[in-house]
């Protein structure tokens, strides 16, 4: 097991009374590494924080999750021999307790192949407690996994549990059982919830040697925003497939798009701008060697949406220019170069946006396309737009809200990928 507290933490975040302690393991600082491994990144999403106020709307309502069982359904994009689930209390104002946590293969919906499920440990103990901002691996699980394949984690929550952190945007039905401990279920009956988030599980690791990851990170556009549900129809999705039929099957793909991320701003609905979570996000992975960035058409977009009484998601309305957002992609450039990664950049793709608007998205994909900056770039615009009117999807790609592509426009993103040049900057 290995643990990690995130600079941006604050040191008072991170202390815990001697009652909870004198209930659950205490979580060493720092551990012998895993031998022999070769660990990388084979799933993964990235967290935001569940607005902290009591008008919230449906949309943002969390089920109850305290002392009952929670049941995610991940597919691997990268096979191995051993795995590790990654937990994140990013965000979190209280201890995250996970009381039993459990890897299974998935039968379909919350079922679980009967004999498939395994124990998951932390330090050797089925109980952790992670502190706020903390975040950790679990020890090696001793499964293979197969990339493409659904696996299912179940995890029995504390007694005192809520959930205020998730990636809102999963595509992916979810589920929360009646209350109890049904982490070793192999049937579906005790979970009658559903939702459509991914909680705490932000990672699965694998032990496969001569591996590497591609970190694709962005926006609802790369999270998959209207795409079909329960169906991997995400251009990331669909690029792994691409990945695996070209034979590069020793290549992870993964998706850490959040729907409404920004580049330079915050959110109170839609996480850390992507200049500061990108460190986390991405850095933090093991086996990253490249990143395809698509983000900046909410910097472009928000500023105009009016202001709401109550939860306003698009605050604050912070006016960009090209000029801006070229910092901003400076920015992350210059991070992944100090990392040893390669960067591409993937061209905004149209929304339908007024004059004023369109031109800063033209002007910004003029500099991807030819300042250099970046060490490749992925014209996603060029693969959608409609030839008849460059400024709109062409209208077969259009999922009917003229911003997110269809599951067809999502596939064309993905063959607009350079493979080659990607992969080989994954695996120099």
């Amino acid at each position: 097991m290995t643990f990690r507290f995130r600079k941006f933490i604050a040191l008072g975040a991170t202390l815990f009374g001697a009652a909870l302690f004198s209930q659950l393991p205490a979580i060493p600082c720092a551990v012998a590494a895993d031998a022999p491994s070769h660990w990388v990144t084979s799933w993964a999403t990235a967290l935001q924080p569940i607005p902290n106020r009591a008008d919230l709307p449906p949309l943002y309502r969390a089920p109850e999750v305290a002392a009952r069982t929670v049941r995610q359904i991940v597919f691997p994009t990268l096979s191995g021999r051993g795995v590790r689930v990654h937990i994140s209390n990013a965000y979190g104002r209280e201890p995250l307790v996970l009381e039993d946590v459990q890897i299974a293969q998935s039968a379909g919906g919350a079922a679980l192949r009967a004999g498939s499920s395994m124990q998951v440990t932390f330090g050797g103990r089925k109980s952790v407690a992670v502190p706020p901002g903390g975040e950790l691996d679990s020890d090696p699980v001793a499964m293979e996994v197969s990339a493409g394949a659904p696996y299912v984690i179940s995890s029995y929550m504390g007694q005192q549990q809520t959930l205020t952190v998730w990636h809102r945007v999963s595509n992916q039905v979810n589920y929360v059982s009646t209350a109890g401990n049904h982490a070793a279920d192999a049937g579906a009956d005790a979970y009658r919830t559903k939702f459509t988030q991914y909680a705490w599980v932000t990672a699965l690791t694998v032990d496969a040697p001569s591996s590497a990851a591609i970190a694709a990170i962005g926006d609802s556009i790369t999270d998959g925003m209207r795409s079909s549900l329960n169906r991997n129809q995400r251009w990331p999705d669909a690029f792994s497939r691409r990945l695996a039929e070209s034979g590069k099957g020793s290549t992870s793909i993964l998706n850490l798009g959040i729907s409404g991320n920004r580049l330079l701003s915050d959110s109170p609905c839609y996480g850390d701008a992507l200049v500061r979570r990108f460190d986390r996000d991405v850095l933090a992975h093991p086996g990253v060697k490249a990143v395809v960035l698509l983000i900046g058409i909410n910097d472009i977009n928000f500023p105009a949406m009016p202001p709401r009484a109550g939860l306003d998601c698009d605050f604050p309305h912070t006016p960009v220019t090209a000029q801006s957002l070229i910092a901003g992609y400076q920015q992350v450039i210059a991070a992944a170069h100090r990392h040893g990664l390669r960067i591409f950049g993937a061209t905004l793709t149209p929304a339908s946006l007024p004059r004023d608007r369109e031109e800063i998205r033209l002007a910004v994909n003029r500099w991807i396309r030819t300042s250099g900056a970046f060490d490749g770039v992925v014209d996603f615009d060029g693969a959608v737009r409609d030839p008849a009117r460059p400024d709109r999807l062409l209208p077969r790609y259009d999922s009917g809200d003229h911003i997110h592509p269809s599951d067809v426009g999502y596939a064309a993103m993905a063959e607009a990928v350079p493979l080659a040049a990607v992969t080989e900057a994954a695996h120099r």
